[in-house]
């Protein structure tokens, strides 16, 4: 070869080297990379190219649709049904906003590109059948779900139903909510829709989980974890004396802490008894009594200070290190303690389960779509805050709550509730409305409690002086525990 035709060939071979070269970079190194670029509209052209799985409640009503559509490359969007009442459960899959929620956490098993879903693809490719996407089935009954939804209508709030035997959670409801069908699709008005919900434009905040995603003082529905904490103690017990001088002063401020009337019995009451009027004085005595660090120990083991994954996260609910003062008045649901909905309902359901406190969980079974059971979850317990003795005996105290105390508005004919109200003050001196709880638990005839609940309000146009946790969430409490009761008597 001479020299001018050797050369070409290096040349050319260098070329073909570089070609390589860089085929291979985009192939092994960039294709990740290339794939989920907000650019390339191949995958969300595939995405959309075909219906979702759906997201179902327990009795296997479906949650969620899909339609066609014509507006864009986009062959199906997303629907909803009943939207508002499931939104914070479901979440949304939008074609511009992505998704959330059930819709986020589950999103490559509803489209069907989860690795759990190989063998449903590759018989799908040899027989020519599009496979679609798997099913969600929840833990959630439309009956209860649909009972605190229409409870909660008209306030700003959250409510949160937990089988205290197994963890699931059987309704979870938040208003006001949204219509995630009215944002899934690419169309002028999905766009306003979205810009209308976001909380620079809506001060209600529809698209806030309230039940998982928001924190509130728990106001006196915490005295139930201070209680548990005393008896677990050993020095306390549910009937005896406790040297509770009313007014409570502050260890270190002396600032006095009064109760909601003068006139009950609160002076050196008894844990029963101080359940049953909701007496300050004795719980924060007690949370001094017991300090900071066994204060803080206890909450813990009721899962206060973590997140949650039910699966979709809920935010950690606090019980801080904290001087005397605060510590204190923590003891109460005061100062700087905070709780979700469903940090309080597993509170309750731990002590409706005799001290074992399950794991929440909203997602029952995974299916494939020809329906073959994917994964199931199993209940799980997650800790035991107290023994199954003094649970029983905190049984014995919020029953006393409800059958002759401060929430005699949730007693259901034929069974045994028990219960504990709240009203947790906030702003500068008490300065704006408070926060409206109740927390209960049913008993059917066997001593079998199917359903724990919280329910927080957070706004309401109830007057200042009648906002109470008896008077506002007791009753939204009530019809959910009776939904469960009627689906599982």
């Amino acid at each position: 070869m001479n020299k001018p035709l050797r050369r070409i060939a290096i040349f050319a071979g260098v070329l073909i080297f570089a070609l390589l070269a860089r085929a291979n970079w985009l192939q092994f190194v960039q294709a990740d990379e290339l794939q989920s670029d907000d650019n390339n509209r191949r995958g969300l052209i595939a995405r959309y190219s075909q219906p979702r799985g759906d997201i179902l409640a327990a009795d296997g009503t479906p949650l969620t649709g899909s339609t066609k559509t014509e507006a864009s490359d986009f062959a199906y969007k997303r629907t909803y049904k009943n939207g508002e009442m499931w939104a914070p459960v479901t979440g949304f899959s939008a074609q511009i906003y992505g998704e959330t929620l059930l819709e986020g956490v589950y999103d490559e098993f509803l489209t069907g590109t989860d690795d759990r879903l190989f063998f449903d693809r590759t018989i799908g490719m040899l027989t020519g059948e599009k496979q679609g996407g798997g099913n969600v089935t929840t833990t959630l009954l439309p009956s209860a779900q649909k009972a605190a939804f229409d409870g909660l209508q008209g306030k700003e709030g959250a409510a949160v139903a937990i089988d205290p035997q197994t963890g699931e959670i059987l309704a979870l409801a938040n208003t006001p909510s949204y219509d995630p069908s009215k944002i899934a699709g690419m169309s002028d008005d999905d766009q306003q829709t979205w810009t209308s919900l976001q909380k620079e434009n809506n001060a209600s905040q529809p698209m806030l989980n309230r039940a998982l995603r928001q924190t509130y003082p728990p106001g006196s529905t915490f005295k139930l974890v201070t209680a548990a904490a005393a008896l677990e103690s050993g020095e306390y017990t549910l009937d005896g004396k406790t040297d509770s001088p009313s007014p409570y002063k502050a260890p270190i401020s002396g600032n006095e802490l009064p109760n909601w009337s003068e006139t009950i019995p609160c002076k050196n009451a008894s844990i029963r008894v101080a359940l049953q009027y909701s007496c300050n004085n004795v719980f924060a005595k007690i949370s001094e009594e017991l300090g900071n660090e066994k204060m803080k120990e206890a909450a813990e083991k009721f899962g206060f200070n973590e997140q949650q994954f039910v699966p979709v996260r809920a935010v950690a609910s606090g019980f801080p290190e904290a001087e005397p003062d605060l510590n204190a008045y923590a003891g109460i649901g005061q100062g700087s303690v905070t709780s979700t909905p469903l940090q309080m309902a597993m509170v309750t359901a731990a002590i409706a389960n005799d001290g074992a406190l399950m794991q929440p969980y909203m997602v029952d079974k995974l299916r494939s779509p020809d329906l073959d059971i994917i994964e199931e979850t199993k209940p799980e317990e997650l800790s035991e805050p107290m023994s199954g003795a003094t649970a029983q005996k905190l049984q014995e105290g919020m029953e006393t709550v409800v059958s002759e105390g401060t929430g005699e508005s949730a007693q259901i004919p034929g069974y045994t509730v028990g219960g504990k109200t709240g009203t947790a003050q906030r702003g500068v001196g008490n300065s704006e409305k408070p926060y409206a709880w109740f927390v209960s638990y049913a008993k059917d005839q066997n001593g079998e409690s199917p359903v724990a609940v919280a329910v927080v309000i957070e706004s309401s146009d109830t007057v200042r002086d009648e906002i109470g946790g008896s008077t506002l969430a007791a009753p939204v409490a009530k019809a959910v525990m009776e939904a469960v009761l009627e689906e599982k008597p």
